[in-house]
């Protein structure tokens, strides 16, 4: 695309954004349908009540519970609150829908919606006369079908089949995945209102939730004599097992979220440059393979193993303080220290059964 094509197609997403507010139309709010006799207003279904100008007049409580990210729906523009969600055309076709009365008054589509504060749904949309029996309507329905779950769970489903496969490999474990998931996603939500750490948001702490239980997965790739091995590796079993970090992030490479992948492939570098695969430092290491690598590691010192036994809160404390600046993000660490006792929590209420 040109030069000229692209400040065109902004200059008409700008009028186009304009026109929904000077669009001739009822804006005077809510008409009596609105009110209590509104079959909608304690619907299952979150519904928005929206004029021509796309001025929402309602929303109902389970939109609003949908929609948690977002204040005060009522009284907005619904492309001011959604607008960076939906395509061009799809403001477009809109429009043309509540203006012109394309396809009956009627637009059915699909967006994904997130704030920083709420994790991303995956809605379908449909928009339709709130009066069937008016051949020019003012007020539209707008119905949002959650196909959230049922997307994501068949997704994770999947991923979570390759984790039990690899968990048939290194039957030692026990519920160690389960943890680290649990201290992974303590530690993001620890630095969810902290400065510097904007990036992390809602979906950020739903994700490393799931896929830091994904950290190991590429073990399934490793033979079984080195990775159940009593006692010390050799230095060319050492190298075979430090293959599962690329392992695992050839196997998450189809996972849509790279979260995944990083994870897979950097749990095991080390603040200084002295870890595996590649020798990343400091802040080259992606964050949230810095998390889980305080994760992994307070988890394993706690959890006896056949060739070690179990090690108090106490000292794996002190042993991971030690690692502050050579092996662990310094930064991390304090916001870690200071929530400990939470992790020895988890590790409690998560242990293993004999």
């Amino acid at each position: 695309m040109s030069r000229s094509e692209i400040i065109g197609e902004v200059e008409d997403v700008e009028e186009l954004l304009e026109d929904v507010e000077t669009t001739s139309g009822d804006s005077s709010g809510a008409s009596a349908y609105l009110q209590d006799t509104n079959p909608f207003i304690h619907s299952l279904f979150p519904v928005l009540f929206i004029n021509r100008d796309l001025k929402i007049l309602f929303a109902n409580k389970a939109s609003e519970n949908l929609l948690t990210g977002f204040k005060e729906l009522t009284g907005q523009y619904l492309t001011d609150v959604f607008g960076k969600f939906f395509t061009f055309e799809d403001i477009r076709l809109i429009r043309e829908t509540t203006i012109k009365g394309s396809n009956g008054y009627s637009w059915k589509g699909e967006v994904h919606i997130k704030s920083r504060e709420m994790v991303s749904i995956q809605t379908k949309i449909y928009i339709f006369p709130a009066h069937i029996d008016i051949a020019e309507p003012s007020e539209f329905v707008v119905m949002f079908d959650d196909v959230t779950e049922e997307n994501r769970g068949l997704l994770r489903s999947v991923f979570m089949s390759l984790l039990e496969a690899s968990k048939l490999k290194d039957n030692d474990t026990g519920k160690h995945i389960t943890r680290v998931n649990c201290y992974s996603r303590r530690l993001a939500m620890e630095l969810f209102n902290k400065k510097g750490y904007e990036r992390i948001d809602a979906d950020f702490i739903d994700n490393i939730g799931f896929l830091a239980s994904m950290h190991d997965v590429g073990k399934i790739g490793t033979p079984d004599d080195i990775l159940n091995k009593e006692g010390p590796l050799s230095d060319w079993e050492w190298k075979v097992m430090q293959e599962h970090t690329k392992n695992g992030a050839f196997i998450l490479s189809t996972y849509p979220n790279p979260m995944a992948k990083e994870i897979a492939l950097s749990h095991h570098e080390r603040w200084n440059g002295t870890g595996y695969p590649f020798k990343l430092e400091g802040d080259m290491i992606p964050l949230v393979a810095r998390i889980v690598s305080i994760a992994d590691v307070y988890d394993a010192l706690r959890m006896p193993r056949s060739y070690k036994p179990a090690i108090e809160h106490g000292k794996t404390i002190e042993k991971i303080m030690e690692a502050k600046n050579t092996q662990f993000d310094p930064a991390l660490l304090d916001v870690f220290y200071h929530i400990a006792g939470e992790f020895e929590e988890l590790y409690e209420a998560n242990q293993d059964k004999n």
